[in-house]
Protein backbone atom coordinates (compact mmCIF):
# COMPACT_ATOMS: atom_id res chain seq x y z
CA UNK A 1 0.00 0.00 0.00
CA UNK A 2 3.03 2.77 1.00
CA UNK A 3 3.93 2.75 -2.57
CA UNK A 4 1.13 3.93 -3.84
CA UNK A 5 -0.14 6.58 -0.95
CA UNK A 6 2.29 9.49 -1.41
CA UNK A 7 3.65 11.15 2.14
CA UNK A 8 1.45 13.87 1.75
CA UNK A 9 -1.56 12.25 1.11
CA UNK A 10 -0.06 9.53 4.54
CA UNK A 11 -0.05 12.68 6.39
CA UNK A 12 -3.68 13.31 5.48
CA UNK A 13 -4.57 9.76 6.37
CA UNK A 14 -3.17 9.42 9.85
CA UNK A 15 -5.53 9.81 12.83
CA UNK A 16 -5.78 8.61 16.27
CA UNK A 17 -7.37 5.09 15.80
CA UNK A 18 -8.34 3.70 19.07
CA UNK A 19 -10.11 -0.01 17.94
CA UNK A 20 -7.41 -2.29 17.14
CA UNK A 21 -6.47 -5.63 16.66
CA UNK A 22 -3.91 -8.25 16.61
CA UNK A 23 -4.05 -8.39 13.08
CA UNK A 24 -1.62 -6.58 10.39
CA UNK A 25 -1.34 -6.46 6.78
CA UNK A 26 1.91 -6.50 7.06
CA UNK A 27 4.78 -8.89 8.90
CA UNK A 28 6.47 -7.88 12.09
CA UNK A 29 9.76 -8.05 10.42
CA UNK A 30 8.29 -5.10 8.13
CA UNK A 31 7.09 -3.32 11.34
CA UNK A 32 10.41 -3.52 12.78
CA UNK A 33 11.81 -2.40 9.15
CA UNK A 34 9.74 1.12 9.10
CA UNK A 35 11.00 1.58 12.71
CA UNK A 36 14.54 1.03 11.94
CA UNK A 37 13.91 3.59 8.87
CA UNK A 38 12.95 5.88 11.21
CA UNK A 39 15.64 5.78 13.28
CA UNK A 40 18.11 5.50 10.63
CA UNK A 41 16.14 8.94 8.75
CA UNK A 42 14.35 11.08 10.69
CA UNK A 43 15.93 14.31 11.59
CA UNK A 44 18.29 14.51 15.13
CA UNK A 45 19.93 17.01 16.97
CA UNK A 46 23.75 17.58 15.45
CA UNK A 47 23.14 14.10 14.51
CA UNK A 48 23.15 12.27 17.82
CA UNK A 49 21.03 9.81 16.53
CA UNK A 50 19.52 9.71 20.40
CA UNK A 51 16.41 8.16 19.69
CA UNK A 52 16.18 4.39 21.08
CA UNK A 53 12.98 2.09 20.14
CA UNK A 54 11.60 -1.03 21.66
CA UNK A 55 9.21 -2.53 19.74
CA UNK A 56 6.79 -5.11 21.79
CA UNK A 57 4.61 -8.11 20.01
CA UNK A 58 2.74 -10.70 21.41
CA UNK A 59 2.98 -11.14 25.23
CA UNK A 60 5.38 -8.66 25.44
CA UNK A 61 2.18 -6.28 24.11
CA UNK A 62 -0.07 -7.46 26.04
CA UNK A 63 1.97 -7.44 29.57
CA UNK A 64 2.88 -3.77 28.97
CA UNK A 65 -0.90 -2.57 28.65
CA UNK A 66 -1.84 -5.20 31.76
CA UNK A 67 0.93 -2.69 33.88
CA UNK A 68 -0.85 0.12 32.67
CA UNK A 69 -4.17 -1.26 33.92
CA UNK A 70 -2.37 -1.45 36.65
CA UNK A 71 -0.68 1.55 37.10
CA UNK A 72 -3.97 2.97 36.83
CA UNK A 73 -5.69 1.09 39.45
CA UNK A 74 -2.66 2.11 41.81
CA UNK A 75 -2.30 5.82 41.17
CA UNK A 76 -5.26 7.19 39.95
CA UNK A 77 -8.54 5.17 41.27
CA UNK A 78 -11.06 7.51 40.73
CA UNK A 79 -10.54 7.46 36.78
CA UNK A 80 -9.98 3.85 36.81
CA UNK A 81 -13.48 3.05 35.25
CA UNK A 82 -12.41 5.14 32.70
CA UNK A 83 -8.60 4.29 31.78
CA UNK A 84 -8.71 0.72 32.05
CA UNK A 85 -10.75 -0.25 29.35
CA UNK A 86 -8.63 2.31 27.47
CA UNK A 87 -5.90 -0.06 28.59
CA UNK A 88 -7.73 -3.16 27.51
CA UNK A 89 -8.70 -1.49 24.36
CA UNK A 90 -4.64 -0.69 23.68
CA UNK A 91 -4.21 -4.64 24.60
CA UNK A 92 -6.05 -5.29 22.05
CA UNK A 93 -3.93 -3.89 19.30
CA UNK A 94 -1.14 -6.04 17.77
CA UNK A 95 1.64 -4.21 19.51
CA UNK A 96 3.74 -1.07 20.78
CA UNK A 97 6.35 0.35 19.83
CA UNK A 98 8.25 2.33 22.79
CA UNK A 99 10.02 5.53 22.41
CA UNK A 100 12.92 6.75 24.18
CA UNK A 101 15.63 9.20 23.60
CA UNK A 102 19.34 8.56 25.33
CA UNK A 103 20.96 11.20 27.16
CA UNK A 104 24.06 9.15 27.29
CA UNK A 105 24.51 9.82 23.46
CA UNK A 106 24.91 13.91 24.30
CA UNK A 107 28.39 12.95 25.64
CA UNK A 108 29.76 11.64 22.25
CA UNK A 109 28.93 14.51 20.52
CA UNK A 110 31.72 17.29 20.18
CA UNK A 111 31.92 19.32 23.21
CA UNK A 112 30.86 22.17 21.77
CA UNK A 113 27.32 20.91 20.52
CA UNK A 114 27.24 18.65 23.58
CA UNK A 115 27.39 22.21 25.65
CA UNK A 116 24.86 23.36 23.18
CA UNK A 117 22.35 20.52 23.61
CA UNK A 118 22.50 20.65 27.02
CA UNK A 119 21.24 23.79 27.18
CA UNK A 120 18.45 23.08 24.78
CA UNK A 121 16.91 19.71 25.85
CA UNK A 122 13.39 20.98 24.36
CA UNK A 123 15.53 19.85 21.02
CA UNK A 124 15.87 16.21 21.70
CA UNK A 125 11.61 16.21 22.50
CA UNK A 126 11.65 17.75 18.50
CA UNK A 127 13.07 15.18 17.39
CA UNK A 128 11.32 12.22 19.45
CA UNK A 129 8.37 13.98 18.11
CA UNK A 130 9.67 13.76 14.70
CA UNK A 131 10.57 9.75 15.17
CA UNK A 132 7.49 8.85 16.30
CA UNK A 133 5.28 10.77 13.22
CA UNK A 134 7.35 9.22 10.96
CA UNK A 135 6.80 6.12 12.21
CA UNK A 136 2.97 6.43 13.24
CA UNK A 137 2.82 7.78 9.71
CA UNK A 138 4.45 4.52 7.70
CA UNK A 139 2.05 2.69 9.82
CA UNK A 140 -0.64 4.18 8.54
CA UNK A 141 0.29 3.63 4.79
CA UNK A 142 0.86 0.11 5.56
CA UNK A 143 -3.07 -0.03 6.46
CA UNK A 144 -2.36 -0.57 10.42
CA UNK A 145 -3.92 2.33 12.72
CA UNK A 146 -2.28 3.89 15.72
CA UNK A 147 -2.71 6.02 19.30
CA UNK A 148 0.08 7.43 21.08
CA UNK A 149 0.09 7.39 24.37
CA UNK A 150 2.14 8.36 27.56
CA UNK A 151 1.79 5.96 30.14
CA UNK A 152 5.37 6.30 31.35
CA UNK A 153 5.11 8.29 34.43
CA UNK A 154 3.05 5.64 35.97
CA UNK A 155 4.49 2.77 34.79
CA UNK A 156 7.99 3.44 34.24
CA UNK A 157 9.49 1.59 37.06
CA UNK A 158 7.71 -1.72 35.96
CA UNK A 159 8.36 -1.05 32.52
CA UNK A 160 12.55 -0.50 32.86
CA UNK A 161 12.40 -3.57 35.15
CA UNK A 162 10.50 -5.97 33.03
CA UNK A 163 12.58 -4.88 29.58
CA UNK A 164 15.92 -4.49 31.56
CA UNK A 165 15.40 -0.62 29.76
CA UNK A 166 18.78 1.34 30.06
CA UNK A 167 18.77 4.24 32.79
CA UNK A 168 20.02 6.53 30.57
CA UNK A 169 16.95 5.89 27.87
CA UNK A 170 14.46 8.60 28.77
CA UNK A 171 10.69 6.80 28.45
CA UNK A 172 8.52 9.83 26.24
CA UNK A 173 5.84 7.57 24.35
CA UNK A 174 4.16 4.47 23.69
CA UNK A 175 2.44 4.02 19.72
CA UNK A 176 -0.02 1.35 19.90
CA UNK A 177 -0.67 -0.26 16.30
CA UNK A 178 -3.11 -2.88 14.94
CA UNK A 179 -5.43 -3.46 12.40
CA UNK A 180 -8.64 -1.15 12.41
CA UNK A 181 -11.85 -2.26 13.28
CA UNK A 182 -13.41 1.38 12.93
CA UNK A 183 -12.55 4.68 11.85
CA UNK A 184 -11.90 7.56 14.33
CA UNK A 185 -13.71 8.17 17.85
CA UNK A 186 -15.19 11.49 16.44
CA UNK A 187 -16.54 9.62 13.11
CA UNK A 188 -16.65 12.66 10.64
CA UNK A 189 -15.05 14.90 8.60
CA UNK A 190 -11.99 16.38 10.56
CA UNK A 191 -12.30 20.06 10.83
CA UNK A 192 -9.40 22.52 10.43
CA UNK A 193 -8.85 25.85 11.16
CA UNK A 194 -8.51 28.55 8.17
CA UNK A 195 -4.89 27.81 6.96
CA UNK A 196 -4.84 31.92 6.30
CA UNK A 197 -4.98 32.29 10.21
CA UNK A 198 -2.28 30.07 10.42
CA UNK A 199 0.63 31.14 8.10
CA UNK A 200 1.93 34.35 7.29
CA UNK A 201 4.55 35.04 4.48
CA UNK A 202 6.65 38.03 3.48
CA UNK A 203 9.11 38.71 0.61
CA UNK A 204 6.36 37.05 -2.19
Amino acid sequence: MADKLSFLEATKARRSLYSLSKDSPISNDQIVSLVEHSIRYAPSPFNARSCRCIVLFGDDHDKLWDMGAAAIQRCMPMAADILIPKCQGFKAGKGTVLFFEDVESIKELNPRFAKMSEENPEWYDHSSGMHQYVVWTALEAEGLGCNLQHYQGMMGKEMYAEWNIPESWQAKAQLVFGKPLSGPLMDKEKTYRPVEECIKIYGK
